[in-house]
């Protein structure tokens, strides 16, 4: 997923305020959804909500306005209730890293109690998890 910076992305020093990776971690994992037939939409009509239990950041280096990055998003694991996401942030012309991080969310019928994914949830998702047959 491409991610441009505005100048609304930025602290007063002029790079990316860290807490927007989480949203751009969050757009991506929308986008990684959808892009495999899994409408965040229709989930939650269903009663499956994806709630964040863990997140991970860790900051390699400093994008500024006017900078355009790369998000990559990928599974790493991925069980009955819960999923975790990697997303790699790069500088889109030199490849350079900003940030890496992950975040584990958990499947849960809207009130917060923890449900089952739904089979067809699983099989869509699992040909794509790292290390997952």
């Amino acid at each position: 997923m491409d991610i441009r910076i505005y100048y609304e992305d930025t602290d007063c020093g002029g790079v990316v305020y860290y807490a927007n990776y989480l949203k751009y971690f969050e757009r991506a994992r929308t986008h990684y959804l959808e892009e495999r037939g899994l409408s965040v939409r229709k989930l939650l009509e269903e009663g499956t909500v994806f709630v964040v239990v863990h997140a991970e950041v860790d900051y390699r280096s400093p994008a500024r306005y006017g900078d355009e990055l790369v998000l990559d998003t990928s599974i790493s694991d991925l069980n009955t209730a819960s999923l975790r996401f990697v997303h790699v942030v790069k500088e889109k012309s030199s490849g350079r890293v900003i940030v890496e991080g992950s975040a584990r969310l958990a499947a849960t019928d809207g009130n917060g109690k923890v449900r089952r994914l739904d089979k067809a949830i699983i099989a869509a998702l699992q040909s794509e998890a790292r290390g997952m047959g």
